[in-house]
């Protein structure tokens, strides 16, 4: 059997849109320090599902980690909203934490 990445891959060719199936991929891409890759990844998952909170997270942080502040602080919002709508308190605190800590490298 061949790395995890091959096997998302593999199964992502029977269900491209499969939500875990995606996010999945693009972690793996994360850790393998394809960071343009991580959020090409995030955002297709987010064009299959704009409510999926952990890709707001996960892509916004890899914008911040490329300097591109505006971008991460603007997804980062956006799940954060989702958040909030959702009445998911863990996942607001963290957006709330991470919003915080890119505002004061920005000042």
């Amino acid at each position: 059997m061949g790395s995890r990445k091959d096997v998302i891959l593999e199964l992502l060719k029977e269900n491209n849109e499969d939500v875990f199936l995606n996010y999945a991929l693009g972690l793996e891409l994360a850790a393998e320090n394809d960071d343009s890759g991580a959020i090409q990844q995030f955002e297709k998952l987010l064009k299959i599902n704009n409510h999926y909170i952990p890709a707001y997270y996960q892509c916004g942080l890899l914008y911040y980690k490329l300097n591109e502040k505006e971008k991460a602080l603007e997804l980062l919002n956006k799940g954060l909203a989702i958040a909030i709508d959702k009445k998911n308190n863990k996942d607001i605190a963290e957006f709330k934490s991470a919003i915080t800590n890119i505002e004061n490298d920005l000042l």
